[in-house]
């Protein structure tokens, strides 16, 4: 969730109402939140089981919509036959800064030797105007190398009909100088797509969230992040999900593999190996 100024969002207050009412127990499965209709990820009723390829993703709405863990889950499955692999999403929609002091966030980063975590939500002004602190990110990231877990910083892509995709990948690079990390060039994906096809939908009516190809792009584009790997070199296609068939899997998979050619992945990490 993007911030056009310094007052909470709405939505953070249900979802702590929502902590509350569980009172941090085990409540499983998924909970729907009353304004976007998008499922959020409910609190855990055990620790996920370890896998051999273990990705943990902490963000907010824009990591949830459209299924985007299990589709980088299904990606990594693809490239990994006969290993085990688990994408497992950190419970509620939270600020980075939030989840430095929440206890389920902290708990679960320890829970487990993960292989790699995904960090979104960053905290940034929609209109510019406002500067937001990035020392939590930076905290996360020295976290996750305490782990020995490759940190992977997610910047957003830009919303509909605005150019911001520089300003927000930048202020990840800004985190990434202090303490290194992965950068994903998400939004030049998406800028990229959309050059090359105008009427592609990539993003959800809300003109915010992602669609499912906007989030299959996303999930591409974390994917060749964390592997290092063209998208172009996995095979097979996945089965259709969420309406996204082969045709447009083989183009989101090209525009994947030249956008990663064009702005490497893996720059602002280069002593880190792959998965």
């Amino acid at each position: 969730m993007k911030r056009p100024h310094p007052h909470s969002h709405p939505a953070l207050g249900w979802l702590l109402a929502a902590a509350t009412c569980c009172g941090l127990s085990a409540c499983g499965g998924t909970q729907r939140h009353p304004e976007t209709g998008l499922e959020v990820p409910a609190l855990p009723s055990s620790a996920p089981p370890a896998a051999e390829i273990s990705v943990l993703m902490l963000g907010n709405s824009h990591t949830s919509a459209q299924a985007l863990p299990q589709q980088l889950e299904g990606l990594l499955r693809a490239r990994f036959p006969g290993q085990s692999v688990a994408v497992v999403e950190a419970p509620n929609w939270l600020f980075l800064d939030e989840r430095l002091s929440d206890p389920l966030s902290q708990k679960l980063l320890s829970s487990q030797p993960w292989r790699a975590v995904v960090l979104q939500a960053q905290k940034y002004s929609s209109s510019g105007a406002y500067h937001y602190s990035t020392a939590a990110a930076e905290q996360w990231v020295q976290a996750v190398r305490r782990q020995q877990a490759l940190p992977l910083l997610f910047p957003e892509w830009p919303r509909r009909g605005i150019d911001e995709t520089a300003r927000i990948y930048e202020l990840h690079v800004s985190i990434a100088r202090k303490q290194p990390a992965c950068v994903a060039p998400i939004g030049q994906a998406w800028d990229l797509a959309l050059q090359r096809d105008p009427e592609l939908r990539l993003h959800a009516s809300d003109g915010n969230h992602s669609a499912a190809a906007g989030a299959h792009l996303a999930a591409l584009m974390l994917y060749a992040t964390l592997t290092g790997d063209s998208a172009l070199a996995l095979l097979p296609l996945l089965p259709e999900l969420h309406g996204i068939g082969t045709a447009l899997q083989t183009q989101l998979r090209q525009i994947a593999a030249d956008t990663a050619a064009r702005v490497p992945p893996r720059q602002h990490c280069p002593k880190d190996g792959p998965l």
